[in-house]
């Protein structure tokens, strides 16, 4: 093993997009794969911290649970129990994230008891935006 090679660190791209190679971007139905998630836009006043103890527990076991099923599994189950609901964007209360188009879809995931995180997803990716504790993101009527 020789001593003093250095391993050279990637350059940074400029861009958030990356890029797929002809074959790979063939259209894919991310209905058929398991949700992974994504905490990185979360807003900080409905953050899973100022959730209680229990709640944070249960977003554990709610995620491992999700994760064993398909996006499709979850399309077609009960919307106050493992299933989706779709919620308005004129019903949110807070600033929507400026990242975000007209054309995005948020839905509601339930993580403790009827809790909802809420976000959308992006192929099978659901990025949580909101964890809704207080029941106070948009009206639940």
């Amino acid at each position: 093993m020789g001593g003093n090679k250095k391993i050279r660190k990637p350059k940074a791209n400029k861009s958030d997009q990356v890029a797929l190679s002809a074959s790979a971007n063939k259209e894919v139905d991310h209905n058929h794969e398991p949700p992974s998630f994504c905490l990185r836009y979360v807003d900080s006043e409905y953050a899973l911290a100022r959730c209680a103890d229990g709640d944070k527990l249960a977003f554990v076991d709610r995620i491992q649970k999700l994760s064993t099923m398909t996006w499709l599994d979850i399309i077609q189950a009960d919307r106050h129990g493992l299933g989706r609901e779709k919620i308005d964007r004129n019903a949110i209360r807070r600033p929507i994230p400026s990242h975000l188009t007209e054309d995005v879809t948020f839905i509601a995931l339930r993580f403790s008891g009827k809790k909802p995180m809420v976000g959308y997803q992006r192929d099978r990716t659901f990025h949580i935006i909101w964890f809704d504790c207080a029941f106070d993101l948009y009206d639940h009527g």
